[in-house]
């Protein structure tokens, strides 16, 4: 068997029967720049900021495998009032591939705001649907000992999708120094009827925490903060130290426990939108048929009052 037909067929195929057996820990697409995307994650979160906020992630996975996770997502969060009282809203929709497996998802979140002491506390909602493709591709070694995919009532040879309810509960607490959050995805553990098999989402638990530092020159913020999320079996557990220069320029490293060492950089330019980029070197034996992984961010916040024109993003935290 060629490495060709291993690449383009055989692992394709490994990462469907991983994703469809649950025996990966991440059913969730993984995001390394979590810090500017919170409310993807996190309903709780929407609108904290005080701003209206669009932000649009791509991230390719292990660059040079076929059929590796390709993830693109675009989250919009605005705060609002509502009978008196400070709420937020946000939308997020996401396209998420591997494998044969092809995943979109839209949902909508609310929030509702408490003032506590010098910060907030959001306690948000989100529902939305989960669209889950497969369009498997299968090559059988000619010999009898070799069965199709036809053969195999637990194997899909011919492309399916279903359509299932997905919901999620946040709550997020932000101050002008600090954040944090926990949050729960797949709350109601959505299943995928498909004709091979009933695969279901588990039960994803999101902790997200960070702080900004005003270093003695001032013109320099470091920003530690921290992700985890897990299935309730296995955590995944990511550090993160980022430094902001001038508020316009940043670069950081973070360590995702078990899996890869990340460089960032960004910049924030004078329209206001902010850019960044991520590099992912893997410390598993998948480095071996890979380049890395890339991650891209495109990230505009702004404000509008009454009267007034738009006013961009200045907040020191990378929210």
């Amino acid at each position: 068997m060629t490495e060709g037909v291993v690449k383009r067929y055989i692992l394709p195929a490994t990462l469907f029967i991983l994703l469809q057996l649950g025996l990966s820990a991440q059913q969730d697409p993984l995001v390394t720049h979590y810090m500017f995307s919170i409310p993807s994650f996190n309903p709780g979160a929407a609108g904290s900021t005080g701003m209206v906020c669009a932000t649009a992630i791509n991230r390719q996975q292990w660059v040079g495998l076929e059929g590796a996770p390709v993830t693109t997502s675009f989250t919009v969060n605005t705060p609002f009032t509502l009978f008196r009282r400070l709420s937020g809203a946000g939308l997020m929709i996401r396209s998420d591939k591997a494998g044969f497996d092809n995943d979109i998802s839209l949902a909508g979140s609310y929030a509702y705001f408490i003032n506590i002491g010098q910060g907030r506390l959001g306690i948000g909602v989100s529902a939305g649907m989960l669209n889950k493709s497969l369009d498997p591709t299968w090559v059988i070694p000619a010999g009898d000992i070799y069965v199709p995919a036809e053969g195999d009532p637990l194997i899909p040879d011919s492309k399916e999708s279903y359509v299932a309810f997905d919901a999620g509960l946040g709550v997020f607490y932000s101050s002008d120094k600090y954040y944090a959050g926990l949050s729960v995805t797949h709350i109601n553990q959505p299943v995928i009827k498909f004709s091979t098999a009933n695969p279901y989402l588990t039960r994803h638990y999101y902790l997200v925490g960070g702080y900004n530092f005003i270093l003695p020159n001032p013109a320099f913020e470091l920003s530690p903060s921290i992700h985890a999320f897990s299935d309730g079996r296995v955590v995944q557990l990511t550090l993160n130290s980022t430094v902001t220069y001038n508020k316009k320029a940043w670069g950081g490293v973070s360590y995702r426990a078990g899996d890869a060492i990340i460089a960032m950089a960004g910049i924030e330019l004078y329209n206001g939108i902010r850019l960044g980029y991520a590099y992912d070197f893997s410390m598993t034996d998948i480095r071996k048929n890979t380049s890395g992984s890339h991650e891209f961010m495109v990230k505009y916040c702004f404000e509008i009052s009454p009267g007034r024109s738009p006013r961009r993003y200045k907040s020191v935290r990378l929210l």
